[in-house]
């Protein structure tokens, strides 16, 4: 897609001497759901505070709707929705008068999907808000998201504090948003997902993005693990390229398990063949082996190799 509706490019923000965010760039293109990956600390939060126009960017540039996010950052509010990973509300107003008020801010109205979002979410709208839960306030920010006819939605870590019935919720209404043609920043450490909603990925470490692209893209770099049985003797294939932590069982005869680089499967899979296969057993890679790939430090330094 040659329009983008958020393009990030080299961004940096440091507070006095500390470099919170060193070279940030990615792009989140129309219909798009880009997942923004990383530990707590990375870098995440401080993003998008610099996109919403909250912190002014040390260097680099940020726009959304081709507009400069901290010039524009009035018109831009106004075609966005933002949920932050955590909701400070009004204490003496009821849940429902605060919904109502956020989507008057935003120009919109209380419609018979906000009472479609309020039923599917469990939410009882009367109560004070100083009575709720972190998980209740933010479902008041969720609904009132979700009830915004808006162009870009912003979600930091929005799930933080939800039941896991809850989250599978919020993923449905995101992929009804992406349906309808919109665009979803979401800002997650929970991989999974990361991993079920989103179309394109970036990882981010220490301030920089590391690594982005299509799940599919980037599995080229994650391993599958493999337990295997055959009927000839089953030599040592540590020597084998691509394949890592090759272990023998004791109790069993040519039966061992051992992980394989996705990019060498085809390779080892001829070395197996030709060993008449008795069973197989393949775990395929995961967002999560991408992830820790990325964040574990092991000995070979592969991490380095790759960024």
């Amino acid at each position: 897609m040659a329009d983008t509706v958020l393009s990030i490019n080299h961004l940096q923000k440091n507070f006095g001497k500390f470099a919170a965010l060193k070279d940030i760039t990615f792009d989140v293109h129309p219909g798009e759901v880009f997942g923004f990956i990383g530990p707590n600390g990375a870098g995440k939060s401080t993003t998008i505070r610099t996109l919403l126009g909250i912190l002014r960017a040390s260097g680099g540039s940020a726009t959304i709707f081709g507009k400069d996010v901290w010039k524009d950052s009035v018109s831009i509010h106004e075609r966005l929705a933002y949920v932050p990973g955590d909701v400070y509300l009004w204490p003496n107003l009821t849940g429902g008068e605060i919904i109502d008020l956020f989507l008057k801010l935003n120009h919109q109205t209380h419609t018979a999907h906000t009472d479609e979002l309020i039923k599917q979410f469990e939410f009882d709208p009367t109560k004070k808000a100083r009575t709720y839960s972190k998980g209740n306030r933010q479902k008041v920010a969720l609904i009132a998201a979700f009830s915004t006819d808006a162009d870009l939605y912003i979600f930091d870590e929005p799930t933080s504090g939800l039941d896991p019935l809850n989250e599978e919720i919020f993923q449905k209404n995101v992929v009804a948003l992406k349906e309808n043609g919109k665009s979803i920043l979401l800002s997650s450490h929970i991989l999974s997902e990361v991993e079920r909603m989103c179309d394109r990925i970036g990882i981010i470490r220490e301030g920089r993005i590391i690594e982005t692209g299509t799940l599919t893209e980037m599995r080229h770099l994650t391993r599958t693990m493999i337990t295997v049985q055959t009927r000839q003797l089953l030599p040592d294939l540590s020597i084998t390229p691509g394949v890592h932590g090759f272990k023998t069982f004791e109790n069993a005869k040519n039966k061992a398990s051992f992980t394989v680089d996705s990019d060498k499967m085809d390779q080892l899979m001829q070395t197996l063949a030709k060993l008449e296969i008795v069973s197989l057993q393949s775990t395929p890679p995961t967002l999560e082996d991408l992830f820790l790939r990325y964040y574990q430090k092991d000995e070979e330094g592969e991490h380095d190799d790759q960024k």
